[in-house]
């Protein structure tokens, strides 16, 4: 990481913080994707956001040029920083009266990053990357190919991380054009930014995804498309996550869910992959659209198969009801979430499932995100210890076995709730958003070293 660079900067913020950043490797490819599906995602939002490049090696990126001079019609505000011997200088763009061009020093660390920041009043979202030093790649060398070039990073919607970079970002331009500085200070402060909505996460989350579907149908080689198809899994994660912090009464929902959820699956002795599965539906069981979704069966419905890993749930969803469909891997986890509102009698919905129709994965989810969402209301009220909430939560759970709930899963509440009154710690781990693809793939965890590189482990 160069001393001196936003990134470094950033990563000395938190080095010793309580939420340590965690960084990730992309391929040059999936970094193209995903600001080329920011970039657009503003083409479409009209609350004049700020926006704030860095382009890594500028004079590969002019070609961006008339991209931008697109994107300054529904910018508030551009700042482009790139080397001086960009060409953007010259270029028509550089002209438009709300955008800025900052020439780098050749010596500037900022000029071996890459960067995407955007603030707006819907959402907030970046990229903020360096590429790996030529003794990174290691004995394989820097790639021929330039769309498998690696870059050390993050990419993230979080509101707060977003506004903190931004001021990084802006001081750093503030010691090249102090007046610019200031301008972009208040330009900055004067943006109301507001938690974002369901609907504009969904659709910037839909877009990202859209895209790195788009270079996966382009893509042959395996490590390129693995990098890609983790990246769409963080899309859904950082949504899932975005919907946590902004729910202040209940902000560890997901977390916490999937705990018990790990935990009932041993209880249960569920096989690994269902565990998995069941995992990740946990950590996206909150996601709003979803919640919202409608879904309708087939003419011809065919039972859930718990005991075929390999086999897709058959009940299909409405199109484009479900943004997670819009990822063929994910299709089981949008139908287990969906289904997760059903009734073990049949009264529930979308579809009127009733007992074992009613996939497992999604009965385990009903029971309990409502038992920790009942456990979290009582951890508020005076008077009442851990053990009475705990006790609490489960009778009024168990009130509606047989009629919301399945009654064997209430027995094994039962097992888990005594385990915790008698000290069973449940380890709360949050999901670590640069990782995911072995949470669809349990094969993924023999690739070999250089595959590791590019995807940690949740």
């Amino acid at each position: 990481m160069l001393e001196g660079s936003i990134l470094q900067k950033l990563e000395a913020n938190h080095r010793h913080s309580k939420r340590p950043i965690r960084f990730g490797v992309y391929f040059k490819n999936t970094l193209v994707s995903l600001c080329h599906a920011l970039e657009d995602h503003i083409l479409n939002d009209k609350s004049k956001p700020l926006i704030i490049t860095a382009f890594q090696r500028g004079k590969w990126y002019l070609q961006e040029a008339e991209r931008y001079a697109d994107i300054t019609k529904n910018a508030g505000h551009v700042v482009i920083m790139a080397a001086p011997d960009s060409g953007w200088n010259s270029h028509s763009t550089s002209q438009l009266p709300n955008l800025d061009l900052v020439s780098l020093d050749s010596k500037d660390p900022v000029s071996e990053e890459w960067h995407l920041i955007i603030l707006s009043s819907k959402y907030t979202a970046m990229v903020l990357c360096q590429e790996l030093s030529e003794s990174d790649y290691g004995v394989a060398g820097v790639p021929q190919n330039d769309l498998e070039r690696k870059f050390y990073g993050l990419w993230t919607f979080e509101p707060e991380l977003v506004k903190e970079t931004a001021k990084v970002a802006i001081s750093h331009i503030n010691s090249y054009d102090p007046e610019l500085g200031q301008k972009l200070f208040e330009y900055q402060n004067a943006i109301q930014t507001h938690p974002a909505t369901p609907e504009d996460l969904n659709a910037v989350v839909s877009r990202v995804v859209d895209y790195l579907q788009a270079e996966q149908k382009n893509t042959k080689v395996q490590l390129l498309d693995n990098n890609l198809v983790s990246n769409e899994i963080q899309a859904f994660l950082r949504m899932a996550q975005i919907m946590d912090f902004s729910d202040i009464t209940n902000p560890m929902a997901a977390s916490e869910v999937v705990a018990l959820a790990e935990t009932m699956g041993q209880l249960l002795d569920l096989p690994a992959w269902q565990i998995k599965r069941l995992r990740l539906a946990a950590l996206l069981h909150r996601i709003d659209p979803l919640q919202r979704a409608q879904s309708e069966l087939a003419t011809s419905f065919h039972r859930y198969q718990e005991d075929a890993p390999s086999c897709p749930l058959t009940c299909p969803l409405v199109p484009g009801a479900q943004v997670l469909r819009t990822m063929p891997r994910l299709r089981a986890i949008a139908q287990i979430i969906a289904h997760q509102t059903e009734w073990w009698n049949g009264t529930g919905e979308p579809a009127g499932l009733i007992g074992d129709e009613i996939p497992l994965e999604s009965r385990i989810l009903a029971l309990l995100s409502d038992f920790q969402l009942r456990i979290n209301h009582k951890k508020s009220i005076d008077g009442i210890n851990t053990q009475e909430i705990f006790t609490q939560a489960l009778e009024e759970c168990s009130q509606q076995q047989s009629t919301r709930f399945d009654p064997k899963l209430i027995e094994a509440l039962t097992l888990l709730v005594m385990g915790l009154q008698q000290g069973l710690e449940i380890p709360l781990l949050a999901p670590k958003t640069s990782a995911g693809m072995w949470l669809l793939d349990s094969r993924l965890e023999s690739e070999n070293k250089a595959s590791q590189e590019i995807i940690s482990r949740i």
